[in-house]
């Protein structure tokens, strides 16, 4: 059937998480309070970063990027999340739909390539120390985070440009609290088996091939430490250790989510939870916890602001 005789849906209703009234007064307070702490947590450590000369590692230059993107990522969805369980209004425009996910998928996939990057840092400060400083210069950081953000870019763009050659006649209800590949491409009006396996092919190759660089690096940092567990490098597996936390609540959902065509099984949205909120919110508590240099360089700031 011709694309043109479709009378093409110009918004979709987002169902959220539940229809229970009380569960959505509770969905409102923990997205609320998820919020504020990636919000308030990720600028406390971009401040802390920024004005402490002590950080200015490689390392806290990636956790301060991380941060920034952690920001980014949760304010693509969480503030319409939060207006919907407030007002009721549950429509978003087709525009607004594919804008949010383009922007998920931008900013979430170049999280995964930064978090692979950070891991790349750790390899090197604790496998080839005395290269470490020639190897992960300035400007180098510089140049490995920017292919982050351009590596999200093109894949986002292959993904909304799928999304966009598809017809959509209705239904026009998203069983999810946001607009995501999944939900979405099973409204299409079409057959959608070879974008699905574009899709799947695309998001979720590339989050199997950064979970499976990590774990490979993590494999090679404990080989090499198996012979000799100095003080310092205990502490160094101590950052992995946080770092395996941070990827594993990212990549296994993600992987569970995108590695499969969107009609095998239906998406669970709060597996979606997982990935969009519950990673951001703890990425701040993992880093600055298991950080004793940033949790002095924050009383050291929290006491300058007092004085």
């Amino acid at each position: 059937m011709a694309q043109d005789n479709f009378s093409r849906v110009t918004e979709f209703f987002l169902l959220g998480l539940s229809d229970n009234q009380e569960l959505q007064l509770l969905f409102f307070t923990f997205f609320l309070l998820a919020y504020a702490m990636i919000l308030l947590g990720n600028v406390l450590i971009i401040v802390t970063v920024r004005t402490d000369p002590k950080l200015s590692s490689p390392m806290y230059f990636l956790l301060c990027n991380l941060s920034f993107i952690d920001i980014c990522y949760t304010s693509v969805t969480i503030p319409r999340v939060l207006v919907a369980l407030l007002s009721g209004h549950k429509a978003i425009a087709f525009e607004g739909c594919m804008a949010q996910l383009f922007f998920l998928h931008f900013v979430g996939c170049s999280e995964m390539f930064l978090l692979t990057v950070m891991t790349f840092d750790r390899y090197t400060a604790i496998c080839r120390p005395l290269h470490y400083t020639a190897i992960m210069a300035r400007g180098a950081c510089w140049a490995l985070v920017t292919a982050c953000w351009l590596g999200g870019f093109i894949h986002s763009i292959v993904q909304t440009v799928l999304m966009l050659q598809l017809p959509f006649c209705g239904p026009n209800t998203i069983h999810s609290y946001f607009c995501d590949v999944p939900p979405v491409v099973r409204l299409a009006c079409a057959d959608t088996t070879l974008t699905e396996w574009l899709m799947a092919s695309n998001s979720g190759l590339i989050s199997l091939g950064c979970f499976l660089v990590l774990v490979a690096s993590y494999a090679l940092i404990l080989a090499k430490l198996r012979a000799h567990l100095s003080q310092g490098h205990w502490k160094a597996l101590s950052t992995c250790a946080s770092h395996v936390m941070a990827v594993t609540l990212l990549f296994v959902p993600c992987i569970f989510t995108y590695l499969r065509p969107a009609g095998t099984l239906p998406p669970s949205k709060y597996v979606c939870v997982i990935y969009t909120i519950l990673s951001p919110m703890m990425n701040p508590l993992i880093y600055t916890l298991r950080s004793s240099e940033i949790k002095e360089s924050m009383w050291r700031l929290l006491k300058r602001c007092r004085a």
